[in-house]
């Protein structure tokens, strides 16, 4: 399983958002999206359009990740939420194979984690 993970401002727009998946993913399949709860209803207009379950995340703080946003750090104890939670809703022992990649505007974070195989 691949999980896109999501960060992004109030004012991201379903373009923002699949601009930021398609500069993650490249050839990968994605098989699901995942943000914070809170956020989880702006991101269901994307995962509605591309048939894929949205998997909402409650609690990012203490996931470690290789980018570090202060401003992330700071809000939600996590360098960055789309790594954080794509790595959390891949579940335990999920790797993270694309780092944030910003969308053009600026407004949409997307990376993706990847389930062990079973």
């Amino acid at each position: 399983m691949i999980v896109a993970g999501f960060g992004f401002r109030t004012g991201a727009t379903i373009a923002s958002l699949e601009a930021a998946l398609q500069r993650a993913k490249g050839d990968r399949q994605v098989t699901a999206l995942a943000t914070l709860s809170r956020k989880a209803a702006h991101l269901a207009p994307l995962a509605r359009k591309l048939d894929l379950p949205l998997i909402p995340v409650e609690a990012l703080a203490g996931i470690s990740t290789p980018t570090q946003s202060a401003a992330s750090l700071a809000a939600h104890g996590t360098g960055s939420v789309a790594e954080a939670a794509a790595l959390a809703a891949a579940g335990p022992n999920a790797r993270l194979i694309a780092r944030r990649i910003v969308s053009p505007d600026r407004l949409a974070t997307c990376a993706l984690a990847e389930s062990p195989s079973p």
